[in-house]
């Protein structure tokens, strides 16, 4: 890492770091100073850092406490910034996959998608899989034979979604939910289905929205009281057009960790988003609701955001899709993927056809997939993750003949700290004007604390964190001279428990915190493409996840891999504890 100075590090340039598997760079374990608060301790807390006496004092030792003085705010950095993680596509091409103009209309390019994958005739569900879920091309199967129609379905989901917010239940997945509306969609969609005219085989599927995504005629409302009342939602959001443009049911705006600006999903104005493993955990979050209503059934496909809220980050929030399966997955990724007329960020300049693997010949073990893996930083987890993770490495190289590169990857918790002043920094400009005039009784007391550290970083700290993306961007183009993927859990613990001083105030609880998402900050921060599947569950029953993040443009790969990981773990798939079986027979 380099030699400490008086106030911050001198870090080594990029070129001088090794990054081999008998690195000496030191692996920095998340060094979290600061208790869980919650109730009246976080009231408290709060009213302290918005003191103008106490404020500034507090602020500055919860900063140097957690090294962020020492890392980042007065490290000597050699790199220049780098302020948009833009990728400008190299023209590799990639085997066994179809390219797909991104001018070509989304329900042409959902065409494409099945085209990749088995033939819609394919056999049904295997009986050595316990559990099932039912996926875009069921819903497309069961409104062409009659069995069903989009109407009924909009009706059970109704229903559904009145049970889980029962009092019984309480599992808050929306925010908004029109009943109206969504049986004005089903109905246009049956009357296709009847005519025969059908638009896509998403038309009539129900997709659900994060409450950050525009999306008509919902407000927007970032899962806060106040956003909705400072900035109108005029028009649909590009990603939710191109699922409607396909006959897509959208079925509401999920629950979310207000503001993006935290990670359990725990929010006090619209209820806690529960899991439905276990409704006494969290779903995890931001993207709380959408998450949680495709673990439960209701929705094969809802939209996430990745990095806090859309209209105000600016170079961090990006729109992901949540699927109940990878070929879902596919379907929808075809469904929006593509240019975007209206960006000024560049993360999309010159951007390739859409690559979309061709499932359907697979061979996986022809591929020759080299995962790197970084051995401190993907064990920096609890031992049912750690062990469950580095079994499902080994049955992809013992199943597929797929290598594993040993690698170091410098600075992870430098990295970790830049993204949070990044998100910060973005959040509290874009917020700035509105925070004055807002009755601060609107914002969840766990925001409130978020938004006084935000307000306190500097320029000079938002400018050391661009240099640390920078370096960090180049290390990564580094690995992948050697390998094709990064292979890590998904998170560094599962879901913890809802605690009850924690439903009317939010919650701070940043060492579960920095455990959520130990393995979730490259992809965001440097604008590179990942994916996570499901491969096996902790001592009391609740998911684990393997990620890959993949080399700008690799998507195709990533779902290809996906895909893959899958069929190794899909036998043993287990129903959640709240579920709904959307297209069961009565």
């Amino acid at each position: 890492m380099g030699v400490f100075k008086d106030k911050g590090v001198v870090y080594k340039p990029v070129d001088e770091v090794d990054l081999g598997p008998d690195s000496d760079e030191f692996y920095l374990r998340a060094n979290v100073k600061a208790p869980r608060m919650a109730g009246l301790l976080v009231k408290v807390f709060s009213w302290l850092l918005e003191s103008p006496i106490f404020g500034g004092i507090l602020l500055f030792f919860l900063k140097r406490n957690n090294l962020i003085h020492k890392l980042v705010s007065f490290a000597d950095i050699p790199e220049q910034p780098l302020f948009v993680p833009s990728h400008p596509y190299q023209g590799t091409e990639e085997k066994e996959v179809k390219c797909v103009e991104t001018d070509m209309s989304p329900p042409q390019k959902v065409v494409q998608a099945v085209d990749c994958l088995q033939s819609p005739d394919y056999l049904p569900k295997s009986p050595q899989i316990s559990f099932y879920r039912w996926t875009i091309l069921d819903y497309a199967r069961a409104y062409t034979s009659g069995e069903t129609t989009p109407t009924m379905i909009a009706d059970r989901l109704i229903n559904y979604v009145r049970e889980s917010s029962s009092k019984k239940l309480q599992m808050s997945f929306f925010i908004n939910f029109y009943e109206e509306d969504i049986l004005k969609q089903a109905t246009e969609s049956t009357l296709r289905y009847e005519r025969g005219e059908p638009i896509s085989v998403l038309d009539g599927v129900p997709i659900a929205i994060k409450d950050e995504i525009d999306c008509m005629p919902y407000p927007t409302t970032g899962g806060t009281k106040w956003m909705q009342k400072v900035r109108q939602c005029k028009k649909d959001a590009c990603c939710v057009n191109r699922l409607r443009s396909c006959g897509a049911i959208i079925v509401g705006k999920t629950n979310m960790h207000e503001l993006g600006a935290g990670i359990s999903g725990i929010n006090p104005h619209y209820g806690p988003a529960r899991n439905p493993y276990n409704k006494s955990k969290i779903t995890g979050g931001s993207s709380s609701g959408s998450a949680a209503v495709v673990a439960a059934g209701l929705c094969p496909v809802a939209l996430g955001v990745d990095g806090g809220v859309l209209p105000i980050n600016f170079t961090i929030g990006m729109v992901g899709i949540l699927a109940a399966t990878v070929e879902d997955a596919l379907i929808a990724y075809a469904a929006i993927a593509g240019d975007l007329s209206s960006d000024q960020s560049g993360l999309t300049a010159n951007q390739p056809k859409i690559g979309l693997p061709l499932l359907k010949s697979a061979n996986y073990a022809s591929s020759e997939i080299k995962m790197a893996r970084y051995g401190k930083w993907f064990d920096d987890c609890t031992d049912d993750i750690r062990v469950c993770c580095s079994n499902t490495v080994a049955k992809l190289s013992e199943k597929y003949g797929w290598k594993t590169v040993e690698v170091t990857i410098p600075e992870i918790e430098v990295m970790r700290l830049s993204h949070y002043l990044t998100i910060g920094s973005e959040c509290s400009n874009s917020v700035a004007n509105y925070l004055d005039k807002l009755d601060k009784a609107e914002v969840g007391w766990d925001v409130r604390v978020g938004l006084s550290v935000f307000g306190s970083f500097h320029s000079h700290e938002y400018l050391n964190a661009q240099k640390i993306r920078n370096r960090q961007l180049q290390f990564h183009q580094k690995i992948f001279s050697v390998a094709d993927v990064i292979v890590t859990p998904t998170v560094g613990v599962t879901a913890y428990t809802i605690e009850d001083d924690a439903l009317q105030t939010g919650e701070l609880d940043y060492i579960n915190g920095a455990a959520l998402v130990r393995y979730q900050i490259a992809g965001n921060f440097l604008g590179l493409p990942a994916v996570t599947v499901p491969v096996g569950y902790d001592k009391s029953g609740l998911p684990i996840g393997l990620q890959f993040i993949g080399k700008p443009w690799s998507e195709s790969l990533l779902i290809y891999i996906a895909s893959a990981l899958q069929a190794v773990c899909i036998s043993g798939y287990k129903k959640p504890e709240v579920f709904y079986d959307m297209l069961a027979k009565e």
